[in-house]
């Protein structure tokens, strides 16, 4: 832990950091990082809070070269947070060069970043005309494709550096450290970010410097205050937001001045809103899952808009009954003009507008769109509460088994009478329990829209408890295994199935979370057909001999890899193996994987390299894609992230949007 004077702190506050890849096979992943700027050096911390915090790095502002914005090279999926952020980089030569890529999460944030770090490295020498501004990727420039790592940059910088001679020197400053104002004063002006100097302000300017634009969101969702602290929301409702420096939890203002934390993931910033306002658009739902809740519905001209599998595109899903019920899928179009069409013969300026229309015309449509499905379900909060995970026996109400387990009986309940959830109850002697619970802090914060939720532990009796989100349709295997007529017979929704893992486990491998256990018994089934991967990290505390090898070793033998087999040795492309073997049981609806071998035979096949046959209900391309998970060197294994690309790209060309 490191504390700074206060006075010398010029700047401080979030953002999402990506990781610098010093080392060649280091896994690129995005972290939000608390960081201070001071006269000498950027920090970042894993903590706001300066008791707690731990330093995580820093860069010597006297060895950076570059500041400027830079391209959005990454998706939201990629950094792990929702909305627009805004990137930019600063380039330093430590030994070598090296680009630490940060993301502001607001446009005015990003601008006084590079303002304020361009101010305290006015004078810096050797400072460069041209750059990247995306990252080399170990092949290629992102931004060029030029291959040669070494190459001058490919885009000119601002030039934010005034005249040397009339600088004042280095001396000077060191004299004035503990006077931020006096230093700031005998600073020259920089360049703005992409271009001009900044002049002396007018009143209506410093007005606007001095007060940062209000951050309005609308609740996507109702949500139900029961701790203290916390702020109930209604739908469609706006709140000031307050504090968002927490990635989970946002403290907010209500219109009557109440104010509480929300959980994050229940709003949307205003200005960012989009078709989000509407019910009937569903952001990114499958053609599978859509057809499959339309079914579910089955209304005449029962609708959604959805995501093309076309970025940038949209689809609209209809159910008709007509001649017999089905969905009919239609891309929304758009003319020269801007316009939306379903029919050109019926242009509109918005999409909601087009919607509109056709609510009250078919215009050449199998129907015309009459209503959305009924309110959809919320999404799991980072925990039950804001910074709650330590949950009271007593809160809890134990209704029906579930089903059971390595570690015991999940049973469904009832948080407060309210909320439903699973209850893991955990035989004693099972797991090592003092290191999970430690580590169920840190799990709490893990969220994905494909990721079990974990609200929290029940630590203080015997038998534990582990209380998780509530999935209606339980495990994914048995649920292959009870509907394996119809759907062995539906390889789009058995492939977006797979897909929806993979997503899930994208997100853990850039958490840098090893599952250790992944496969079928353990993702989990909602409604919607949403598929969500669960028991993540729980192999590693497992003191039972379920899993046990006769080398003394704990994993499941049917799922796990050479490497594992013979070292012990985990890791993310473990999982990948673990993972193509979940999508072999997932296209034969359940099927034991190597049958009845024994797990000695098994060992013995996966040693000579024969890998599990072709289920015969699947797409040779999506075979292509297990067979790649099985590779017998670890480092020929995809990532999960290129695998989910990938997965994407079979079902685009197997299937029709």
């Amino acid at each position: 832990m490191s504390i700074i004077d206060s006075r010398f702190i010029i700047k401080q506050g979030y953002m999402v950091k990506r990781s610098q890849n010093k080392r060649v096979y280091t896994l690129v992943n995005f972290k939000k990082r608390w960081f201070v700027l001071t006269r000498r050096h950027l920090i970042y911390y894993d903590d706001e809070n300066e008791a707690k915090r731990k330093e995580k790095g820093r860069v010597d502002l006297d060895r950076v070269h570059t500041i400027e914005a830079a391209e959005r090279f990454f998706s939201n999926e990629e950094v792990g947070i929702e909305g627009d952020f805004y990137p930019f980089l600063v380039s330093y030569h430590h030994d070598e060069d090296y680009t630490l890529f940060l993301l502001a999460l607001r446009d005015f944030d990003r601008i006084y970043w590079i303002l304020a770090i361009r101010n305290v490295c006015a004078h810096n020498a050797n400072v460069r005309s041209y750059f990247h501004p995306a990252p080399w990727n170990g092949r290629k420039w992102t931004c060029c494709k030029n291959n040669t790592k070494l190459t001058d940059g490919c885009r000119e910088c601002d030039g934010w550096l005034s005249s040397q001679e009339s600088s004042p020197s280095k001396d000077s400053f060191k004299e004035n450290l503990s006077n931020k104002e006096n230093c700031n004063s005998t600073q020259s002006s920089p360049i703005m970010p992409g271009g001009g100097t900044p002049g002396t302000p007018s009143a209506k300017q410093k007005d606007k410097q001095s007060t940062p634009r209000q951050k309005v969101v609308v609740a996507l969702y109702n949500y139900k205050a029961i701790e203290t602290g916390d702020l109930s929301l209604e739908k469609n409702m706006e709140y000031e937001v307050i504090d968002d420096s927490q990635e989970h939890w946002w403290k907010v203002r209500d219109s009557k001045g109440n104010i509480g934390f929300i959980p994050s993931n229940y709003v949307k910033e205003k200005e960012l809103l989009g078709l989000q306002q509407y019910e009937w658009y569903v952001n990114d739902m499958s053609r599978q899952r859509s057809e499959s809740l339309l079914k579910h519905e089955d209304k005449e001209g029962c609708f959604v808009v959805r995501n093309s599998s076309t970025k940038g595109l949209y689809t609209l899903s209809l159910y008709t009954k007509v001649p017999h019920p089905h969905v009919k899928h239609y891309h929304i179009k758009q003319n020269s003009r801007g316009e939306f069409f379903l029919s050109e013969k019926h242009c509109c300026n918005s999409i909601p507008e087009l919607i509109n229309y056709h609510k009250h015309n078919s215009g050449g449509l199998a129907s015309r769109l009459k209503t959305s499905p009924c309110d959809r379900p919320a999404p799991a909060t980072a925990g039950l509460s804001h910074d709650k995970w330590e949950i009271d026996h007593n809160e809890l109400m134990l209704l029906e088994e579930l089903g059971s387990g390595q570690f015991g009986v999940v049973r469904r309940g009832k948080w407060r009478g309210t909320k439903d959830v699973a209850v893991k109850m955990m035989k004693e002697g099972t797991m090592s329990e003092d290191d999970f619970i430690e580590e169920a802090k840190v799990m709490t914060k893990l969220q994905h829209p494909n990721l079990v939720q974990l609200y929290g532990v029940c630590s203080k009796n015997r038998p534990i408890f582990i209380v998780t989100e509530y999935m209606r349709h339980g495990s994914l295997l048995n649920y292959l295994r009870k509907n394996e007529q119809s759907l062995c017979t539906n390889q789009g929704l058995l492939l977006d199935m797979c897909i929806q893992i993979c997503k899930g486990m994208a997100y853990l491998e850039k958490q840098n979370c090893i599952h250790r256990d992944l496969a079928a018994r353990n993702c989990l089934v909602g409604t919607e057909n949403i598929v969500k991967v669960a028991d993540f990290g729980l192999a590693r505390y497992v003191l039972d001999d379920q899993y046990t090898s006769s080398g003394g070793s704990k994993f499941p033998i049917k799922w796990a890899p050479p490497e594992v087999l013979n070292y012990t040795r985990f890791s993310s492309k473990s999982d990948i193996w673990a993972y193509g073997v979940l999508m072999w049981e997932v296209f034969t609806c359940g099927k034991m994987p190597y049958g009845r071998l024994k797990n000695s035979e098994v060992v013995d096949r996966v040693q000579k390299g024969i890998i599990l046959e072709k289920p015969k209900a699947c797409f040779k391309e999506v075979y292509d894609v297990m067979k790649k998970c099985w590779s017998h060197l670890p480092e020929n294994r995809p990532s999960f992230q290129l695998l989910k690309g990938t997965l994407i790209k079979v079902s685009q060309g197997i299937l029709v949007d």
